[in-house]
């Protein structure tokens, strides 16, 4: 697929997805949702971990609300065309289930299809300028790209109550105390620092990150005795590939490892 509204870029084993719509915050219009479905399927095949930014000054300022306006004058439905599975709910399902890492560079304002955007992604490492926030609520819309499930889990019900019900906005610091994102960075160190971190994932044992990033998210549906059977599981699998073998001949040499994903 040509991309006209995103960037792609693969370096170190490391994809870099970058929303490119800056001059509308980078807002989900035209046929972005079927342009980043596409490259998350790329950067699995072709990546150890992959970074999702947007270009200019924000991150994603959700759906096109002009172009919804547009759509509902023209057709009076803005969900016309999505009778099956939304491509948007792909997208989630895709960045979920993929056996490689997700980081949500976070360079501005996220927000409503943004915000979950972002939370979608395993990691979020955000801007000291960026802000987040459950807007729907302000155009009389219900949550979607997953945010009453994937915020709930990481603020807890409560909280997440309060933002998908008022649509307030929060700013980085306290979505780092809210347990939104991982770590907050001065904006002219994010891209570097965002780098570094998938850079070093990228360099990890392949296999044993993607087993733990499905016994990570098995958990939040199953109960303890299913994951500790999917731990066994899992933990006999890495065993017997050759990073767990360069991992524990690299302690013993007292270097570090060189994983190869076999």
């Amino acid at each position: 697929m040509a991309y006209e509204h995103i960037l792609y870029e693969l370096e170190n084993d490391v994809a870099t997805v970058t929303l490119n719509r800056p001059d509308r915050l980078n807002a989900l219009g035209l046929n972005m949702r079927e342009e980043i479905l596409d490259a998350v399927l790329r950067a699995e095949k072709e990546a150890r971990a992959l970074v999702i930014t947007g270009a200019g000054r924000g991150f994603c300022s959700g759906g096109d609300v002009k172009e919804m306006a547009e759509r509902r004058e023209k057709e009076g439905d803005i969900l016309q065309g999505e009778q099956d599975m939304p491509t948007r709910d792909r997208v989630v399902l895709a960045l979920r289930e993929m056996d490689i890492p997700s980081i949500a560079s976070v360079n501005g304002v996220a927000a409503g299809a943004g915000c979950n955007l972002a939370l979608a992604c395993d990691i979020r490492i955000a801007s000291s300028e960026a802000r987040f926030g459950e807007v729907f609520v302000r155009r009389g819309l219900h949550p979607d790209w997953g945010g009453t499930f994937l915020l709930p889990w990481l603020v807890g019900t409560a909280k997440a109550c309060e933002l998908i019900f008022t649509g307030d906005i929060v700013d980085a610091e306290e979505a780092l105390r809210l347990g939104m994102v991982n770590r907050v960075v001065p904006p002219d160190r994010l891209e570097e620092e965002t780098r570094q971190f998938a850079r070093r994932l990228a360099q990890g044992p392949p296999v044993a990150i993607r087993m733990a990033k499905r016994g990570i998210y098995k958990s939040m549906v199953e109960g303890l005795r299913s994951i500790l059977e999917y731990e066994s599981y899992a933990q006999s699998i890495c065993s017997k590939t050759e990073d767990a073998a360069e991992g524990i001949k690299a302690f013993v040499e007292k270097r570090e490892p060189q994983f190869k994903g076999r």
